[in-house]
């Protein structure tokens, strides 16, 4: 919620608003006054037609203290209202320090609720009063009771209250408890011998690795001089002679005829070695298959990685879906280490169902397969040797492969494997529907899940959107801050050319800058008197995700949720905005355009 939503709704009646924060807040970009209502500073009696701002928060500098809020209460006259904005967040508001003195300073505390600003977390709307006033509901309407049913409504929210909180507390608590004991259980100790347990298993792991290749040279070294030696002329003469001295009636009568033969091989055999010079001399080799695996890497860049790259057991379509937002190298029951080695991921990403299902790692951790079981575990500790976590993605029961439990996971992704956005018909699925799943079900949410897991770059920033607007007057400010701050995807940043006035949007979270968009996508807002919708981003972002389309806007025909040869752009990509092409050129050169009506179908 914004402060003007907050404030707005009790401005009947005011004339005045005294802003008497005495930290380091300017809460005048915050408020959007009507022009009949005038703003003063500083300290003064809040009598009727009044209004009074003060702020009260965890930093004296910025938010004011208790002294501060203590002393706008006594200077409260009958009918005087007032705001208490609060920098603590939620839980750790000290409500109860102000609660006497609002008391005796008789002074009601009509509405509560949160403040949607990075160091403005709740704020409560007050009035001095003489008699009890009804309550105010979410939207700042009085709730329709007086005197004896007001108090009733209060005596019960507060004691039905108290023992929701009581019940929350108790069980925040019980888990604070519970995590204490397991870190204590844990102990220095413990993680000492982890370590030092870790540390052996990889000098181990290093040692039988480097026996191992020198085991393999040698048998590779074997293995020539013994092909040598059986396709030498020599030892075919002896193996001719001792065979005709063995069976002298056989043998002795083809002797001259099997040296004539190996003469004239051993002559051919010096003919193909002197062309093979000459095309060797010439630039051309032969290519001899060393039995070696040799695997792209798509993900190579000298630049840090901006998208996952993930060594995954997984099923088909699950890798065809992350495959839309990450690099997925599949693993294999023969080849996992090598993939581990050379592909450098993020992370080890295990699918149960793809552990239950058909496929390479079918029964592994059913304890039917206790060869995959074991190349598992080698897998999980050629990656964590690599410095890489090993993540389960149980989105299966875990009893369908219990063994799965018993190996030693970095962390665990208790989710199902989510939607792809262009799996959906938006016709039968509905605005809605497509709004739930670009939120909260979709395939992106998902690897976003897993990327915060592991410390890996974020998918959801690819959904980041830039506002160009450029608003001209105090009025434009008030209307560009009120757009960007109702959308339900709200922009990432917002571009204009003097940032004066849109404090708000910065205390929102919202970056406000002048130059060029840094964001993906770009969306023009220069015409602020259009109306707009708080679900357009959302819309236009769903479209785009649907369609992976480099623009998405609408139609003169209102075409809908189809690829179009030209259109008015409401969302580009930020890469194609920059190259200046002309928007009905943009077709022509390739590039995807995807119309969008914003009209739900009926």
């Amino acid at each position: 919620m914004r402060l003007t939503d907050l404030l707005h709704p009790h401005l009947d009646g005011v004339t005045t608003v005294v802003d008497a924060t005495d930290g380091g807040l300017d809460l005048e970009p915050y408020l959007h006054l009507p022009g009949e209502v005038a703003l003063h500073h500083g300290e003064r009696d809040i009598g009727e037609s009044e209004l009074v701002l003060v702020s009260y928060g965890p930093d004296p500098a910025l938010h004011g203290t208790e002294t501060d809020c203590l002393a706008v209460l006594r200077r409260m006259r009958p009918g005087g209202r007032g705001v208490i904005l609060f920098g603590h967040r939620g839980p750790d508001i000290p409500y109860h320090r102000l609660l006497d003195a609002l008391v005796a300073h008789r002074c009601q505390v009509l509405r509560a609720a949160p403040l949607d600003y990075t160091h403005l977390h709740a704020g409560a709307v007050f009035v001095r009063t003489d008699v009890l006033l009804p309550l105010h509901d979410w939207f700042g309407r009085p709730v329709p009771a007086e005197g004896f049913a007001t108090a009733l409504r209060i005596a019960d929210e507060y004691v039905l209250a108290d023992l929701v909180s009581r019940s929350l507390r108790a069980r925040v608590l019980d888990l604070e408890r519970d995590a204490e004991e397991a870190e204590r259980a844990r102990g220095p100790v413990h993680e000492d011998g982890l370590a030092e347990r870790l540390a052996a298993a990889v000098r181990e792991k290093e040692q039988l690795a480097a026996a191992l290749h020198g085991a393999r040279q040698r048998v590779g070294l074997l293995q020539a001089r013994v092909a040598m030696l059986e396709g030498s002329t020599s030892l075919r003469v002896g193996r001719a002679l001792v065979s005709a001295a063995r069976s002298p009636r056989r043998e002795a009568p083809r002797l001259p005829r099997e040296l004539y033969g190996l003469w004239r091989r051993r002559m051919k055999s010096r003919s193909t070695a002197t062309t093979s010079r000459a095309v060797a001399q010439a630039g051309v080799r032969r290519a001899v298959p060393d039995g070696r695996m040799h695997l792209a890497h798509r993900a190579f860049a000298a630049t840090p990685r901006d998208r996952l790259v993930i060594a995954g057991v997984l099923t088909d379509a699950t890798a065809a879906d992350l495959a839309a937002d990450a690099v997925v190298n599949r693993v294999l029951p023969h080849d996992g280490r090598l993939v581990v080695q050379r592909t450098d991921p993020d992370a080890l990403l295990v699918q149960l169902s793809a552990c239950t299902g058909h496929g390479p790692w079918s029964l592994t951790g059913t304890g039917l397969a206790p060869d995959l079981d074991r190349r598992l575990a080698e897998l999980l500790t050629e990656t964590r040797a690599a410095g890489r976590p090993c993540v389960l993605w149980r989105d299966a029961p875990a009893s369908a492969a219990p063994g799965l439990t018993r190996l030693d996971w970095d962390a665990v992704l208790d989710a199902d494997a989510g939607v792809r956005l262009a799996s959906l018909d938006p016709a039968a699925a509905g605005r809605r529907r497509l709004r739930e799943v670009f939120r909260a079900d979709s395939t992106r949410v998902r690897l976003s899940q897993l990327a915060r897991r592991i410390g890996g770059p974020d998918p959801l920033d690819q959904r980041r959107v830039c506002v160009l607007a450029a608003p001209r007057d105090r009025a434009d400010v008030a209307r560009l801050a009120a757009q960007v701050l109702s959308q339900r995807h709200r922009p990432a940043e917002v571009v204009v050319p003097d940032p004066t006035g849109l404090d708000e949007l910065t205390a929102a979270g919202v970056t406000v800058r002048t130059g060029e968009p840094l964001a993906p996508w770009v969306a023009d807002w220069t015409d602020l008197t259009e109306d707009r919708p708080d679900t357009l981003l959302l819309d236009l972002m769903c479209a785009q995700e649907y369609s992976c389309a480099d623009a998405v806007g609408s139609t003169p025909a209102a075409d809908d949720y189809t690829f179009v040869p030209e259109l008015r752009p409401l969302l580009v990509r930020r890469s194609l905005l920059a190259s200046g092409t002309p928007p009905e050129t943009w077709a022509r050169q390739g590039h995807r355009l995807f119309a969008w009506c914003g009209k739900e179908p009926t």
